[in-house]
């Protein structure tokens, strides 16, 4: 299929584009690795594309001691090759095939927001943010934190008129260990589920995928059910950090997946217990290396 007909834009810099983006609240191409596949499938409809590509300076890695601040044209691919943060690396090898990792962007997918994508989870469990800008008379920007970020399923808080500028993932501490566990039907696929950990000798940290409307995070050393991907809170203290069953059994209670025609609720809910037991152990295992334990 074709996509239906729209208005191109190449703007030049990073003024030009929000200006363009205020006056025509055109889509955004960057990497076009989902967007280009719903043109054509017609599930996107767009007046007016607006394409950054020739936009210069967004395409940085900066490594920094606080964490990695990753520009909006920067390709999975690089991101990846440069293995500036271990956690994001890992993850990034997940995501579909390198044809695709070579032009698609680690931003747009963020802003792309899928729910079973590996990059959104990444961002939540370390508790990133995002940088969005937008034209106001001039180019001005706002910093929205992870938590607030994945609005619902495919929707970020990115609104009309505004372009996602850069993503900030916080670096890790001195020992500790990060694991990313998934299932899907096929390599490269979206993941029926999955479970990126980080495990401190005194804390551990889990992002759930594919088991909610975004990512479903859950704080395991503040209470098994405290966590921020859902609408329900409470539960008993996970106590004994080194539990790992228990800790994974409390995470698979506060998912609420909803079943289709890949897997059933109750399928992805055991799935993500099993994924969350296999990465906390994986990260408390490498984060022990680390300190020599």
């Amino acid at each position: 299929m074709k996509p239906p007909p729209f208005t191109y834009h190449a703007p030049r810099d990073l003024p030009g584009a929000l200006r363009t983006l205020a006056e025509v609240r055109g889509k955004v191409l960057a990497g076009g690795q989902s967007l280009i596949p719903m043109l054509n499938m017609r599930l996107a409809a767009p007046e007016h594309l607006v394409d950054i590509n020739r936009v210069a300076g967004l395409d940085g890695i900066e490594a920094g001691r606080a964490g990695v601040t990753v520009g909006a044209l920067a390709r999975h691919a690089d991101v990846e090759r440069a293995g500036v943060h271990p956690l994001l690396t890992r993850a990034l090898r997940l995501v579909a095939h390198p044809v695709i990792r070579n032009r698609g962007t680690v931003v747009g997918s963020l802003v792309h927001a899928d729910p079973a994508a590996e990059l959104p989870a990444v961002l939540a469990v370390l508790g990133g943010s995002v940088r969005v800008a937008r034209w106001d008379g001039r180019v001005t920007v706002r910093e929205v934190p992870a938590e607030e970020f994945f609005v619902g399923p495919m929707e970020s808080a990115v609104g009309p008129g505004e372009l996602a500028v850069s993503a900030f993932f916080p670096a890790l501490g001195e020992g500790v260990g990060v694991a990313f566990e998934e299932v899907a039907r096929r390599h490269g696929d979206y993941a029926l589920a999955g479970v990126c950990a980080v495990v401190t000798p005194d804390s551990a940290r889990v992002a759930c995928i594919g088991v909610g409307a975004r990512p479903v995070v859950v704080d395991l050393d503040r209470g098994a059910a405290d966590h921020r991907g859902g609408a329900d809170r409470g539960g008993a203290d996970r106590g004994g950090c080194r539990d790992w069953r228990e800790a994974a059994a409390a995470v698979r209670d506060v998912t609420d997946p909803e079943g289709d025609i890949h897997a059933s609720a109750a399928y992805r809910r055991h799935l993500v217990g099993v994924l969350a037991e296999r990465a906390l152990r994986d990260a408390a295992r490498e984060g022990a290396a680390a300190r020599g334990a």
